[in-house]
Order: structure tokens, then sequence, then C-alpha cells
């Protein structure tokens, strides 16, 4: 106990001996934002039937293997998001479970997957860059052939998303990335592509953000229109791309194909997007009837703490502070613990 007591007596000391010779403190630096052209999804819980196409199809997208928690083995059967199920519906039940979307007996659907922070700590915590995110899109991407399989990110991520797949020999990490390598293809997240609702909707995060207001202004219990598949501004940039010699517009990439529509009874939604303020932002977004945190979304501050993170690692490395101060540290005990030899004097 006392050689424990004397190490850190020891630090302490180096530390503040380093500071006091004129180690400069680091600021904390602000919470990044979600870029301009940032994309993501819109997800309504209040539109969601529960179907489960969107997890079907972000199976078949990302080329991942059913997972069985049944005897039967009929049909995929995750319990949550795994190493090889980057998307999820779960649900929500009280009571009764007579009444959609109520709080009190009734019951209602959450999706789960990648919120794609505009400040996300899984990046931060990375130290090989495995894990980025597009300056353009803000798509929290995964690079497999830089990953060390130390799982950070797993740790770092608030939303629980980032998930190793034991099963593999090389050690991969899984999560929804909203199916970038189908982009270049015209198609977009293969979840909002497949819901019959409009449920899950792709699109701009800025536009899908006025959407989601949108909606929280509308009559509850009233008919009304819904967006389906992707939002027609969001991806129109996109579409046009640049200007070519001839002065025309090459267009390459998203589909070019007409807005989708769901009529749809208006919700009793709670009065707040989450993601728009929730850890900084985020970029998908999310409205629901019920508590958010009674869906099992967290209730986490606005703004991301890869900066507070950020900042504590800045001070303690910064200069080789905290190296330094525990070298030092071990050499004092070490050298208060050596005993002379019997040979020669104290």
């Amino acid at each position: 106990m006392s050689s424990r007591r004397d190490f850190l007596k020891g630090a302490l000391a180096a530390t503040g001996a380093m500071v006091g010779a004129g180690a400069t403190p680091v600021q904390a630096r602000d919470t990044y934002t979600r870029p301009p052209e940032a994309m993501g999804l819109l997800y309504d819980a209040t539109l969601c039937v529960g179907c489960k196409a969107c997890m079907a199809a972000c199976k078949e997208a990302n080329n991942n293997p059913p997972e069985f928690n049944t005897v039967d083995k009929l049909w995929d059967t995750p319990l949550d998001t795994s190493g090889h199920t980057f998307n999820i519906i779960k649900m929500y039940r009280n009571g009764t479970m007579l009444e959609k979307d109520a709080e009190i007996n009734g019951y209602a659907f959450m999706k789960t997957s990648c919120m794609h922070c505009a400040d996300p700590s899984c990046v931060s915590a990375c130290p090989v860059s495995a894990m980025t995110k597009d300056p353009v899109t803000g798509i929290v991407g995964y690079n497999p052939d830089k990953c060390i399989g130390c799982r950070y990110c797993v740790v770092a991520c608030p939303f629980g998303i980032p998930k190793y797949q034991f099963d593999d020999p090389l050690g991969r990490i899984g999560k929804c990335e909203l199916c970038r390598h189908r982009h270049k293809d015209g198609h977009y997240s293969a979840c909002a592509e497949v819901c019959p609702t409009g449920a899950t909707l792709f699109g701009r995060t800025e536009d899908l953000l006025a959407e989601a207001k949108r909606r929280l202004a509308l009559k509850p219990g009233t008919v009304a229109k819904f967006p389906r598949g992707r939002l027609r501004p969001a991806t129109e940039k996109m579409l046009q791309g640049q200007a070519d010699g001839k002065g025309e517009k090459r267009r390459h990439g998203w589909r070019d194909e007409p807005d989708q529509i769901y009529e749809g009874t208006v919700g009793k939604y709670v009065q707040h997007v989450y993601g728009e303020k929730e850890y900084g932002g985020t970029q998908v977004l999310k409205l629901s009837a019920v508590p958010f945190e009674k869906v099992g979304m967290p209730d986490l501050p606005p703004y991301s703490s890869a900066a507070t993170s950020e900042t504590i690692q800045h001070t303690l490395y910064g200069g080789l502070l905290m190296p330094i101060a525990v070298l030092g540290a071990l050499s004092w005990v070490a050298k208060r613990n050596v005993k002379p030899d019997d040979g020669e004097e104290g």
C-alpha cells in the first residue's frame, strides 16, 4: 500500500514540476458541426409498422449472414445490432399494448443503427484512422484494412453501435455506413429504399430536419402526405454534378426518379427532433410519440465527449508531460526502495 501511495505522490510531484516549468494548458475545442451537405436518415416511429423490411434490405445490401436466436432457425432473428446486424427495429411495450404509439397500455417501434454523429467519438478514439468521417457527406465510414481490433470505437460510442465481429479471425468492426458502397450505382440507403410507409427517409440532413419540423406542426389525427424513399431537394445537387466544357450537366450517381408519397395519419408526436442537438447533433434524426428515453434513446448533452476526451489527452501527453511525469515517479520510487548492500555504507 505504501508503495502505491509513494508512486502516486511521486507522479503528482513530477506533474506539478512539469506544470511549474511552463507547460502550456490545452484549451477545450468546440464540438464539430455537421457538414452543410451531410446526408442522413429521418426515422418516424409513428409511421413504422414493424415490418422489418429495412432489416432484411440492410442484410442483403451488406452481404451479412442471418443471426438466429430461436431454436427452429427459420429466419433472421437478431436481438440487437451486432457485427453482422447493422440495423434493427426494437419494440416498446407497456401494459395491455392495445394502442400503437401510446406510452400507457401501448406499444411503439424504434430503429437502432449508426447515428452518424457530427463529432463522432468512434472517429476520435480510433488510433489508426480506421474510423473516418467524410468531410462532404458526413458519413462515418470504416476501413477494415487499417483496423487493429483495439475496439476503442466500441467503448467510445454513446449509442453502442460499432460491434466487433468475434467470429472473424482478422477482427473486423460492423456498423451502418448509410450504404455508401451503393451510391456510385445510383442507390441510397437500402433501409429507406424499401420502407413502405416512409418511416425511414433518406436525404440531406438539413432537409430532413425541415421535414421533421413540418410533421411536428401537423395536427394529430389528421391525414397527411409523407415522402417515401428520399427527399428530392436532398440529392438535386448530387444529381447535377459539375458542369462540363459544353455547359451541360453531368448526371451521375443518384437515380433521377419521382418522389414517392405515402398518405397516413399524423401521430401525437413528442415535440422534439431527436438528433438535432443531442451529442452535438447527428445526421440520423428521429420522431416518436413515446418519450425517447422509454424507447431506448440515451439522454445526451448537446456536445460530444470527443471534444473533452481529446482535450484531456492533449493536456496529459502534450510536450510528453504525462510520460515524463510517470517516468520521474517510477525513478523516484525505485530509488527510494533500493537497499544498500551489506558491504556499503548507509
